[in-house]
C-alpha cells in the first residue's frame, strides 16, 4: 500500500509528538553490595548473595523500585580493612549507589563505613558484623546491623557450656575486630560463672600450621577448644590439625564456624556430637513462617544457611527505606529507615512488597517484620539479640531452636 507524502508527514508527525510526551524511564535503582567473595568466609558468602539477589528479584516482580527497577551492585572485601575501604569508595563514587548491604566481617564494616561511607553520607545496614566495636561507632547514624552484638553472643556461647557442664575450656581467637570483640565477652562471662580458661591465644589468618600453638592449649588440660574464628579461613586449618592430633575432645565455635564446608572437608562423622556453636536467630512468627514458604526449596539459596535471612532483611529495608523517601537522596534514605523498620506500622514481612509500595503511596505507616525476626532499630542502630545453638546432623550443620539462657 502506497502512503501519501503528506500522509507520512503526518504520521512522523504523530510519533513524535507521542514520543515528545512519553514520561522518560525510571533509571535503575542501585543498591550496593558490600560482600566478601573471596576470603575467609566465601562458601557462607555465596549463599548471602544469592539471598540479596532474591530480593530485588522479588522487587523487580512485584512494581520495582520508585517507579523503576532496583539492581544490586556487588563489591568485594575479602574480609580485609584496606580492600573494604577500596570496594566502598568504587561503590559510593564509581557506581553511585544509594545505600548499601554490608559489609559482612566486622574488620571490613568498621573501616568502610568510619572512612568512605560515613563521611560521604551512605546509609550501611550490615547483616552480619558482630563486633562490639560497632556499638560506639561514631557513625552520625549511617551505619545499622540487623544482628546483634557478640557482646550477647560471647554471653550467651557462655553460658551455654556452662550449662552443658563444660567449666574448663581452651580458648583461641583471630586476631581482627570479630575475634577480639566476641573471646572478650566470652572470657569475662565465663569466668563470672566459675568456668576456666586453662588456655588463651590469639592467632593470626591465613597461616600453614597452628600446630605449635593448638599443643600449647592443649597443655592446660582442658578437653573443649572454642575456637572463633571464621570457617574457611583459619577455622578449617585449626579443626584439622586438632583432629589430626587428637588433642581435643570437642571444638565450639560461633556464628563465624558454622558453614558447611567444615563438615565436607572433615566428614560428619569426625564432627557429630563433638562440633556445635552459637548463631543469631529468631523466635517463631509469621514473617519467618512466610520466608521459608517462599524460598525453603532451597533453588534461590541454601535455606538455613548462616546470615541469609539477615542479608534478606537488610536489602529488604534498605528497598523500603528508598520507597519511603521518595527518592534517591541519601540522606532522605536514611532517616526513613527508623520509619519502616519500627514499630508502629502496618505489619509487612516477605513477601509483601507490593503491599507495602500501595500502603507508603497511600500515606500509611509501616512496619517490617523480618525473616530473621523484628528490626526495632534502638538509638545506635542495633537490634536486641536471639541466639540458637547449631550442630552436626546428618551429613550437615543444623540450627536447633532459640535458645532460653538468662
Amino acid at each position: 500500500m502506497k502512503i501519501s507524502t503528506y500522509g507520512a508527514i503526518k504520521a512522523a508527525a504523530a510519533v513524535s509528538v507521542a514520543v515528545a510526551f512519553a514520561a522518560p524511564a525510571a533509571a535503575d535503582v542501585k543498591i550496593g553490595s558490600l560482600s566478601a567473595i573471596t576470603g575467609p568466609i566465601v562458601s557462607l558468602v555465596k549463599e548471602i548473595n544469592a539471598a540479596e539477589r532474591a530480593v530485588i528479584a522479588e522487587i523487580n516482580a512485584n512494581g520495582g523500585l520508585l517507579g523503576g527497577k532496583a539492581s544490586l551492585v556487588e563489591a568485594d572485601t575479602a574480609c580485609n580493612s584496606q580492600t573494604a575501604v577500596d570496594a566502598a569508595n568504587k561503590l559510593i563514587n564509581v557506581e553511585q549507589v544509594t545505600a548499601i548491604v554490608g559489609a559482612l566481617c566486622s574488620g571490613a564494616t568498621i573501616p568502610s563505613a568510619s572512612n568512605v561511607a560515613v563521611p560521604a553520607g551512605v546509609l550501611m545496614i550490615s547483616p552480619a558484623s558482630t563486633s562490639p566495636e560497632i556499638t560506639d561507632l561514631k557513625d552520625n547514624d549511617f551505619l545499622f546491623r540487623v544482628a546483634p552484638s557478640d557482646a550477647f553472643q560471647g554471653y550467651v556461647m557462655a553460658k551455654l557450656l556452662l550449662n552443658k557442664g563444660i567449666n574448663k575450656v581452651a580458648l583461641t581467637y583471630i586476631n581482627n575486630d570479630y575475634g577480639v570483640g566476641l573471646a572478650g565477652t566470652f572470657r569475662k562471662t565465663f569466668k563470672a560463672g566459675g568456668g576456666t580458661v586453662a588456655g588463651d591465644q590469639v592467632h593470626e589468618e591465613k597461616k600453614q600450621s597452628y600446630r605449635s600453638e593448638l599443643a600449647t592449649l592443649a597443655a592446660g588440660g582442658a578437653d573443649t577448644l572454642v575456637t572463633i574464628a571464621m570457617a574457611d579461613g583459619s577455622g578449617l586449618t585449626i579443626m584439622k590439625q586438632s583432629l589430626e592430633a587428637g588433642l581435643f575432645k570437642r571444638i565450639v565455635g560461633g556464628d563465624g564456624m558454622m558453614a558447611d564446608s567444615l563438615v565436607t572437608a572433615l566428614g560428619a562423622a569426625n564432627l557429630k556430637g563433638n562440633f556445635f556453636g552459637t548463631i543469631p536467630t529468631a523466635a517463631a512468627n509469621p514473617s519467618m513462617d512466610k520466608y521459608k514458604s517462599m524460598y525453603g526449596d532451597g533453588k534461590a539459596f541454601k535455606f538455613g544457611s548462616a546470615f541469609t535471612a539477615q542479608s534478606y532483611d537488610a536489602t529488604m529495608l534498605i528497598a523500603l527505606a528508598i520507597q519511603k523517601a521518595g527518592s534517591t537522596d541519601r540522606t532522605k534514605v536514611r532517616d526513613s529507615l527508623r520509619a519502616v523498620a519500627n514499630a508502629p506500622g502496618e505489619v509487612v514481612g516477605p513477601g509483601d512488597w507490593a503491599k507495602a509500595l500501595k500502603l507508603i503511596a497511600a500515606g500509611k505507616e509501616i512496619n517490617y517484620e523480618g525473616a530473621s525476626g523484628s528490626h526495632e532499630l534502638d538509638s545506635k542502630g542495633e537490634v536486641a539479640g536471639v541466639f540458637a545453638e547449631w550442630g552436626v546432623v546428618g551429613n550437615g550443620l543444623k540450627e536447633g531452636p532459640p535458645l532460653d539462657i538468662k
